[in-house]
C-alpha cells in the first residue's frame, strides 16, 4: 500500500461517503475508518466496502490521546481526514459540554498525536497532511438583504462570475471573520483555530474547509431532509421552526466528498477552502419541495400532504442566512457541484423511500446491533 489515511467519523453521514469514495478510488491506499460509534455512527452505511482489503474499521474515541498516538505509530499514518464531530445544533444547545469535548479536545488530541508521530520520523512532515472539515456556521449569519428594493430571492452574480438565485448580496468567504452563535459552531470555530495554530507553531501541514449544509443518502434522520421525508411517508407532522424563513445553502453529499478528495490531494498547505453549492433555499420552501416530490413518488395527489406542515417555536439563536462563496475552490482546483438541486433532491427522496428498511433500522435503534454482530459489543 502506498499510503495510510485515517478518516475519522467514517461511519457517519458525510464520513461514510468519503470512506467509500477513497476505498473505491484508491485501492493502493489503506483507508482506516476511526469512529466511536455514537448514535450517529452506523457501520451499515458501509456494508458494500467492509470486506475490501484496503479498508479497516477501528472503534476508538478521538479524545483518547494515547489510543490516537498508538494508532498513528502502529499504522504508520500518512494523512488524516478529520470529520468526526458532534454536529446537531439542537443537541449542542441542550448539552454544550459534549460538543466542547468531542469537537475541541478531540481535534486537539488528533493534532498532538499526529505531531508527535510525524516529528519522530526521519522525513518529518514531508508527505503528510492533516485535513480538518469544518462548517459554514463558524462565520455566524448573513442578513436577508433587498438590493434596490428587490424582494429576494433575486438573481445575483458570485465572484466566480456565475449567476444564481440568492437571498442577499453578501456571502461567506475564506476571509470572513468568525462569529459563531451556537455552542456547536463555537466548538467548531475553536477546533479550526487549533488546527491553524499547529501549522503556525509547529509547521504541521494542515488544510481547513468550511462547507454548507449537506443532503443525500445515509443522513441520520434527526436532520431536516431525511426526517421530513420519513414523516411525509408516515403522514406525521412536519415541524418548521418559526416561519420557516431561515435560508441555507445546500450541497449534495457526494459533491462534498469529491471536493474533499480533490482538496486532500491537490490543496495547498495552510489554506482554507469554502465548499458550497450556490444553492440557497428557505427552509419552508425546502419542506414544500420535499412534500411535492415525496407525494409524487408515493403516487399521492399533488400537495396532498401540505397540511402536515406545522410551525413551532423558533430555535434559540437561530441564524437567519448562510451562503457560501466557493469561487476559490472552483478557480484554483477546478471543482464544481455536479448536480442541480432539483436532480439531487429527486435522488435523495427516492433513496429514502426505496430504503425504508434502512430508515426503520435507524429510527428503531436496530442499526446498533450491526456493529455487535460484526465486531462485538459497542
Amino acid at each position: 500500500m502506498n499510503k495510510t489515511i485515517i478518516i475519522t467519523g467514517g461511519a457517519g453521514f458525510i464520513g461514510s461517503h468519503v470512506v467509500r469514495l477513497f476505498v473505491d478510488k484508491y485501492p493502493d491506499c489503506r483507508i482506516i475508518n476511526v469512529d466511536k460509534l455514537t448514535y450517529a455512527g452506523n457501520l451499515a452505511n458501509l456494508k458494500d466496502v467492509e470486506d475490501r482489503p484496503n479498508y479497516r474499521f477501528v472503534k476508538a474515541d478521538i479524545c483518547d490521546f494515547e489510543a490516537m498516538r498508538t494508532l498513528m505509530e502502529a499504522e504508520r499514518v500518512d494523512g488524516i481526514i478529520h470529520l468526526a464531530a458532534e454536529s446537531h445544533v439542537d443537541r449542542s444547545i441542550r448539552d454544550p459540554f459534549t460538543f466542547a469535548r468531542t469537537n475541541v479536545l478531540g481535534t486537539l488530541s488528533l493534532l498532538q498525536a499526529a505531531k508527535e508521530y510525524w516529528e519522530s520520523l526521519p522525513e518529518g512532515y514531508s508527505g503528510k497532511r492533516f485535513y480538518h472539515i469544518s462548517t459554514d456556521e463558524v462565520y455566524g449569519a448573513l442578513e436577508l438583504t433587498h438590493p434596490e428594493g428587490i424582494e429576494p430571492p433575486f438573481t445575483t452574480k458570485a465572484s466566480s462570475g456565475k449567476h444564481h438565485l440568492a437571498y442577499g448580496d453578501t456571502f461567506f468567504y475564506e476571509t470572513t471573520r468568525y462569529n459563531p452563535h451556537s455552542p456547536y459552531s463555537a466548538s467548531k470555530a475553536s477546533s479550526d483555530h487549533f488546527v491553524r495554530a499547529f501549522h503556525d507553531t509547529y509547521g504541521m501541514p494542515v488544510i481547513v474547509t468550511n462547507c454548507s449544509n449537506n443532503y443525500g443518502p445515509y443522513q441520520f434522520p434527526e436532520k431536516l431532509i431525511p426526517l421530513f421525508i420519513n414523516n411525509i411517508r408516515h403522514r406525521k407532522p412536519l415541524p418548521v421552526y418559526g416561519k420557516g424563513e431561515n435560508v441555507r445553502d445546500w450541497l449534495y453529499v457526494e459533491d462534498h466528498a469529491r471536493a474533499i478528495d480533490l482538496i486532500f490531494h491537490k490543496g495547498k498547505d495552510a489554506e482554507t477552502y469554502n465548499i458550497g453549492g450556490f444553492n440557497e433555499w428557505k427552509n419552508i420552501d425546502i419542506v414544500k419541495v420535499l412534500v411535492r416530490t415525496a407525494d409524487r413518488l408515493l403516487g399521492r395527489s399533488e400537495d396532498e400532504d401540505m397540511g402536515l406542515i406545522t410551525y413551532v417555536t423558533d430555535r434559540k439563536g437561530h441564524d437567519m442566512r448562510y451562503a457560501i462563496d466557493s469561487t476559490k475552490l472552483q478557480r484554483e482546483l477546478g471543482w464544481e457541484p455536479s448536480l442541480q438541486f432539483e436532480e439531487g433532491i429527486e435522488k435523495t427522496v427516492r433513496w429514502y423511500l426505496d430504503n425504508q428498511e434502512w430508515m426503520d433500522m435507524v429510527t428503531s435503534g436496530e442499526y446498533m446491533k450491526y456493529y455487535d454482530g460484526m465486531y462485538g459489543k459497542r
